[in-house]
């Protein structure tokens, strides 16, 4: 569906009430107003105001204690002008509706740098104007899971009346049982022009995988990853499960990552990590060499939340330490194989719980330095990374936001508004749940100490 098209649907749709008019917060969290079908056209023509400190409140929706953006600014207001996507069909709730996507601009017109999707925006112009255009997909896992429970508990098969009891990685038979669920999926994917590509039943019970197809446009890449999570979600609800993309629901199972593949074309479209050898161009390298470098204190954004390290442990196909390597899924970085013209970059660090934005963002940005600077990476690993002594990625919440909040490489890449907010915001929450004594801490403590 083309932009036009989305919105002459939605002017002149008689059966959709109302639109939803939202921005993308730090947390990809989609925040807005609800408004009645009739303001579509203000909507779509950037009618709509939001304060600018609505994309960095907390995870639970609270402003920042002491934030500049909030009391001592006045809680300025924001511009917020659709971002080209159109107006998309919402199919899976009560009534039909339409959300139209938007970011935030300053009042004198420039972008709010502190806005996810302009932050990456902010970055993909530097690449224009070395003349590089980044292609970038996305490899999305998520969890299907019984709704009822208040813990995580694998879903009643539709197809056997039984619930999922085992790992069933490849399965057919699982994609099978879940078959209407998928068709669905897919159905609305092509409403919101979300290319979602092949199916698979991952290592986890009730986990899946599917992957998105490369986009020379890494906005609209992270925009389909973001409401493709919301079309799993929402579609999930409608048949009767809940769908998670947190990095590990389970403790004892498989994690649900976001992998990012990425290459660089320039303006002739061709792909300028391609030598013809299977190593890749010099390019290629100094592109690593941001990535490995810039891999500390970009941690913060694969792994923004208290429950995303527990995904980053050893031997469970999620990274743990900073390096790099050929056809090796157990390293930070893979240089996959095949022919050399599709010579690419993958990302294995962040979680499914992650924004999009900012991912590709802290992906892009990292490289970039190495680029400019003509960085040289460390040798590539052979073997199990796990087993290696190398440098590891932060494996503890506060250590993340302090490798984010001094580094010298992040600095460079973001805006210090954005910063400041991200920083602020991940400390809030990390007091947040420093403050709570879960049922298994009282229970293991209660009477034996």
């Amino acid at each position: 569906m083309t932009n036009s098209a989305g919105n002459d649907w939605l002017i002149n749709a008689e059966s959709v009430e109302s639109i939803q008019a939202v921005v993308c917060d730090l947390n990809g969290i989609l925040r807005g107003k609800r408004v009645p079908v009739g303001q579509a056209k203000k909507v779509l023509e950037g009618g709509i105001r939001m304060p600018l400190s609505i994309v960095g409140v907390d995870v639970w929706g609270e402003d920042i204690v002491n934030s500049s953006q909030v009391f001592t600014s006045g809680d300025q207001d924001g511009v917020c002008s659709p971002t080209g996507r159109g107006a998309l069909p919402v199919g899976w709730t009560l009534k039909p509706s339409a959300v139209v996507p938007l970011w935030l601009f300053k009042e004198d017109g420039e972008p709010f740098l502190a806005d996810p999707r302009q932050a990456l925006a902010h970055i993909v112009r530097q690449y224009h104007e070395l003349g590089l255009r980044p292609v970038v997909a996305s490899e999305m896992e998520f969890y299907l899971i019984d709704p009822e429970p208040d813990h995580a508990e694998p879903p009643i098969s539709p197809y056997t009346g039984k619930r999922l009891d085992s790992d069933a990685i490849l399965s057919i038979d699982e994609l099978d049982d879940f078959g209407q669920f998928f068709s669905d999926v897919y159905a609305e994917c092509e409403r919101q022009n979300v290319p979602a590509d092949s199916a698979v039943a991952e290592n986890g019970i009730g986990q899946f995988e599917i992957n998105l197809v490369h986009s020379d446009d890494p906005l609209k890449a992270a925009d389909d990853a973001l409401f493709f999570k919301r079309i799993i979600k929402g579609v999930a609800r409608k048949h009767g499960f809940a769908a998670t993309f947190m990095a590990k629901p389970y403790g004892l199972r498989s994690g649900s990552g976001m992998h990012v593949h990425f290459s660089l074309v320039d303006e002739a479209g061709r792909n300028v990590f391609d030598d013809g050898t299977e190593q890749g161009s010099d390019i290629l390298r100094h592109a690593v060499a941001g990535l490995t470098r810039g891999m500390a204190e970009t941690t913060l954004l694969f792994a923004p939340h208290y429950n995303s390290y527990r995904r980053l442990r050893p031997d469970t196909h999620a990274p743990t330490s900073i390096t790099w390597g050929y056809e090796n899924r157990t390293a930070a970085i893979r240089i996959p194989g095949g022919n050399p013209a599709a010579r690419r970059i993958e990302h294995r660090v962040a979680g499914a719980d992650a924004n999009p934005y900012l991912v590709m963002a802290g992906i892009l940005g990292a490289a970039l330095m190495g680029i400019r600077n003509k960085w040289e990476p460390p040798p590539p690993v052979v073997g199990s990374a796990y087993q290696m002594k190398a440098p590891r990625i932060p494996s503890e919440w506060g250590s993340a936001v302090s490798a984010f909040e001094n580094g010298s490489i992040v600095s460079e890449i973001f805006d210090p508004d954005f910063r400041s907010m991200l920083i602020a915001c991940k400390r809030q929450e990390i007091a947040g749940f420093a403050e709570q004594v879960t049922d298994f801490e009282f229970s293991a403590y209660l009477e034996i100490v």
